[in-house]
């Protein structure tokens, strides 16, 4: 298995490590699944906005939710 380095922030670094944890995964886990597509080869579908009716592209059942809470959290140590 190969594995790959590359440079973040400090803040940036805690932020991955924040939402890892709060995934239940590891870091690495966290970020193949946030990075690689559900299923290679295989076009994200869209689907129309519950609120909104623009048409976005589904997500997929692990991916973490994006909500209120959460975008706080990722603009927090936003400079």
């Amino acid at each position: 298995m190969t594995t790959l380095t590359f440079k973040v922030r400090d803040e940036e670094a805690a932020l991955i490590r924040r939402l890892a944890k709060a995934s239940g995964l590891t870091v690495s886990e966290f970020l193949r699944r946030r990075t690689l597509p559900a299923e290679p080869n295989k076009p994200r579908e869209l689907v129309k906005a519950k609120y909104t009716g623009a048409m976005v592209f589904k997500g997929h059942p692990d991916d973490i939710p994006l909500t209120n809470e959460s975008v706080r959290e990722m603009l927090a140590d936003f400079p």
